[in-house]
């Protein structure tokens, strides 16, 4: 037998048919057996996940790595042991590191398995029993209730008031009213095939009989699970970046080194010597300290990031972030606060569009709307000390009770004087609640109306339903004969508020004399008096406009992605300055288009609704087809192969699932888009420091390869050593260097556009910079050896720790020259690791000059005051000169600013 697509569009009948079964006697277990056989049994299946080891050994594939590993070789050659040790350490940690975050990656699927349900009653053989939901096949009928997790995927058959939560596949918050006989269009979205309950959702309320006609990865569950499975997970931005600079820096050091040899051996030095010296330029020209900065950059980024409630799940997620270029976002919880609110009351000739209101009172008829909303409701009030007045239920109901407690109107009081007696339950065909209640005592409220009769009906529902019933209207005149005109201007305010996306609910009520016990209260629901309407939605975060705005002046470009109804989702994008268009695309319009009409599609539209999960990760897919860095935010299973595509894949903390939060980069402890903006400041902040470390370390070196290439021309051989050219390799790139890598952000942080990932790692102005600081130093370092080079005393060694001291304080002021200009360039405080190790950095540079047993081993002599301050001198001439740089290219880009804003005006 094979399984029907599009099952939502038959009848009962037809899809009975179709599975073979019966509604009364369901399967045999003969028929059941041959099924299992044919289908296997409904659970998630596991691909093959990657080899541990394979993932350990593919971590010491990196160029840089492999650079290091080379590099720590040659210096354990050199017999240079602590440098060994170091440099593999480094490469351990790094390995290390990448082993765990890959590792972890790998337990989405595991999360998703846990969806699973153990037990499921199904009707074999005429009776109800008790299984194991994986031996469940397609054509059994199964019996839930509230509380159930749906085993399969089902075709509903019976229903008795039956909602269901399907936030995890359709990322819909509110429970969707199920019903039996409805037959829906083929291309409808799954939010919208109200005749369905899928594997993992969660049945909220009611009953129903359902047949099952798909099982295990056949499910739409098992549809998400195939695609954790197949998605690939791209690189960094940084992994490939750093992945060509290791290539561009392989091929210079062994060309300076090449270089090195010959001139020495021309110039009548012995080879070994030269092979010596020319190994350490090699190893001179690769930054070393690099893995050791990234790691702990990334690693104190990350607890920043903790402190603002982001939660780094995998450290290159930190600089990644610093990357992205657009900001895909969930719209409940994420964009919106996620709790249903009243914002608007709506009675004849009384409208309040900013409830609550300033004002403390509020008119009679508002009064009205809000005790017919709290009293015809099943939410509770809850009052303790410690977290006050909490409301617990269904979130529109939530909503009116709470809004009726800030108007006043107490919930628990209001139900003393006007307890219930009877009830006619919300459903979908009606869709309308109405409650019986018994005046005891006379209140106010309905002093003020007139409501004298014993008993008294309230209704609240849609608005078209109400007023299908409706004979009267109450105003602030009395009640009047509702006419057509009232019918029209009701419909007006409804369809008004309707196109913001707010949802509307109506209010009724009638009096009761006498009330007959024994019939049906159903024909009650007539002849009923209009009184009012409410607007509720889930209001917007208040940080999230600032923060999109934040994002559009970054060159980061947001874009709604929700499971929710268009007008909704356009209102809130409006609302937050997501779109100022009137272009929007829904799940039904994506699943027609081809992956070319996508992608010139995703280059403009800012909002896409009702999607279904392989929508998200279609859109994810055509947005970095165009070059785009993306992160994802979402909480459901469905989200899931999207987040896990995605450069970022961004969890909800609060409402995300196990399923999101494994396959994610980062989670959200407060669900806020805001978090997501100030993780995007925080993930450039780390870039920059990155580059400074970058062009320090590469700058330093080219300084130190131009003075071992040139220094012959002035008669020297062998300018330094290779444990001088080691030491001051390690000391200044790796200290100093790990200060520069947690300097705090620029100001203009996030004023300028994210860097392209087409550019290198160094684009321009980092390399024109790397230039001259390099050639800097190498010029005041040669010119150090022309005034205290002594050909005639080729012995003494003083010329050579003028060299050596003078390098190094070079390198000093470099740093300093880089730093932050948010603050005072000197300041101990701003970043307390740069000053430690600038502390360190000068204790041991000076050591070993001055410390006897220190300066013999590194074959340098103690120098003069002078001269040790003309080389601090040097020092500060590179500082100057660097900060110079630094202010010039500030101007160059406010101008370039104020262009591009005059431009756009």
């Amino acid at each position: 037998m094979k399984l029907y697509e599009n099952i939502h569009t038959e009848t009962i009948d037809a899809v009975i048919e179709k599975f073979k079964t019966s509604i009364k006697t369901g399967l045999s277990s003969k028929e059941s057996e041959s099924r299992a056989n044919e289908y296997g049994l409904n659970e998630l299946e596991e691909g093959k996940r990657k080899n541990p080891w394979k993932m350990l050994f593919e971590q010491f594939t990196e160029t840089m790595v492999v650079i290091l590993i080379i590099a720590a070789i040659i210096s354990a050659f050199l017999g240079k042991e602590i440098e060994t040790i170091s440099i593999l350490l480094i490469v351990i940690l790094f390995a290390v590191l990448g082993f765990v975050q890959e590792y972890r990656a790998e337990k989405a699927m595991a999360a998703l398995r846990k969806l699973a349900v153990p037990f499921v009653r199904v009707i074999r053989d005429g009776t109800v029993k008790e299984i194991a939901a994986k031996y469940l096949v397609p054509g059994d009928i199964i019996v839930m209730e509230t509380g159930n997790i749906v085993p399969a995927d089902v075709r509903i058959i019976e229903t008795a008031n039956l909602k269901i939560q399907e936030a995890a596949l359709t990322g819909e918050a509110d429970p969707i009213d199920k019903r039996a006989q409805a037959v829906i269009k083929p291309d409808a979205p799954l939010g919208d095939r109200v005749n369905m309950a899928y594997m993992g959702t969660v049945i909220t309320l009611g009953r129903c009989k359902a047949v099952v006609v798909r099982t295990g990865m056949n499910t739409e569950l098992g549809k998400i699970a195939n695609m954790i499975q197949e998605v690939q997970k791209v690189r960094t931005p940084l992994q490939n970046r750093l992945d060509q600079l290791g290539k561009w820096l392989a091929i210079a050091g062994g060309l300076a080194a090449l270089l090195v040899l010959l001139i020495g051996v021309v110039m009548g030095e012995s080879f070994v010597d030269m092979f010596l010296v020319g190994i350490s330029v090699a190893v001179a020209v690769i930054p070393e300290g690099l893995p050791a900065v990234l790691t702990i950059t990334l690693a104190l980024g990350s607890q920043r990031m903790l402190k603002r409630n982001a939660l780094i799940r995998k450290l290159p997620a930190v600089e990644t972030l610093g990357s992205v270029t657009v900001i895909c976002s969930d719209k409940t919880g994420t964009l919106t606060e996620n709790r249903m609110t009243v914002i608007s009351i709506e009675s004849a000739g009384i409208e309040i569009h900013d409830f609550p209101s300033k004002s403390q009172s509020y008119p009679h008829s508002i009064q009205l709307n809000l005790m017919i909303g709290t009293l015809c409701n099943d939410a509770e009030l809850k009052i303790c000390e410690q977290d006050g007045v909490t409301v617990i239920g269904e979130p529109t109901e939530a909503a009116l009770v709470d809004a009726a407690v800030k108007a006043g109107l107490v919930k628990h009081d209001l139900e003393l004087q006007l307890p219930r007696i009877g009830e006619i339950p919300i459903d979908s065909s009606r869709r309308r609640m109405s409650t019986i209640h018994q005046l005891k005592e006379s209140i106010p409220l309905c002093s003020a109306y007139n409501l004298k009769s014993e008993y008294i009906m309230f209704m609240k529902g849609a608005v078209d339903s109400l007023i299908g019933l409706s004979s009267h209207i109450r105003t602030e005149n009395g009640v009047e004969q509702i006419t057509h005109e009232w019918v029209g201007r009701i419909r007006s305010a409804h369809d008004k508020m309707a196109e913001k996306g707010i949802r509307v609910l109506g209010f009724a009520y009638r009096e009761i004399d006498i009330l007959d016990q024994v019939q049906s209260m159903h024909h009650l629901e007539e002849q009923v008096v209009f009184v009012g309407m409410a607007g509720l939605m889930d209001p917007p975060r208040e940080a999230v406009k600032s923060a999109v705005s934040k994002c559009t002046a970054a060159g980061i470009r947001p874009v709604m992605i929700t499971g929710d109804y268009p007008l909704t989702a356009m209102a809130i994008a409006k609302k937050l300055g997501i779109t100022d268009s009137a272009e929007f695309l829904t799940g039904e319009h994506l699943t027609k288009m081809s992956e070319d009409e996508l992608l010139e599609k995703v280059r403009g539209v800012n909002v896409f609704a009702r999607v279904a999960p392989q929508d998200k990760l279609r859109i994810v897919n055509s947005l970095q087809s165009q070059g785009e860095i993306v992160a994802m935010t979402g909480d459901g299973v469905n989200d899931s192969p999207a987040l896990k595509k995605a450069n970022i894949g961004v969890a909800m903390g609060i409402t995300g699932t196990d399923v999101s939060k494994e396959a994610s980069d980062m989670v959200l402890l407060d669900d806020n888009f805001a978090t997501i903006v100030t993780a995007v400041e925080e993930g450039r902040g780390i870039f920059d420091n990155l580059i400074r470390f970058i062009k320090f370390s590469l700058g330093g070196n080219l300084g130190k390869v131009l003075v071992m290439l040139l220094a012959p021309i002035l008669g020297v051989t062998i300018a330094l050593n290779p444990m001088q050219l080691l030491w001051l390799n390690l000391l200044t790139d790796g200290l100093m260097g790990l200060g520069l890598g947690v300097e705090p952000s620029e100001e203009d942080n996030m004023n300028r556009p994210p860097r392209s990932t087409k550019d290198p790692i160094l684009n321009r102005p980092a390399i024109i910079h790397v230039a001259w600081t390099g050639t800097l130093i190498g010029v005041i370092a040669l010119g150090v050896i022309y005034f205290y080079f002594d050909p005639t005393q080729a012995e003494d060694t003083y010329w050579q720790t003028m060299l050596f001291a003078t390098i190094g304080f070079t390198q000093i002021g470099h740093a300093f020259g880089l730093r932050s200009s948010s603050y005072f360039l000197f300041s101990p405080v701003s970043n307390k690791l740069f000053t430690v190790v600038t502390v360190l950095t000068l204790i041991l540079q000076l050591s070993v000059i001055y410390v006897p047993f220190l300066d013999d081993f590194f074959s340098l002599v103690p120098l003069k005051t002078g001269d040790m301050l003309i080389s601090i001198l040097l020092g500060i001439v590179m500082l100057i000169a660097v900060r110079i740089e630094k202010i010039l290219n500030l101007h160059k880009f406010k101008v370039r600013l104020l262009h591009s804003k005059l431009s756009e005006m």
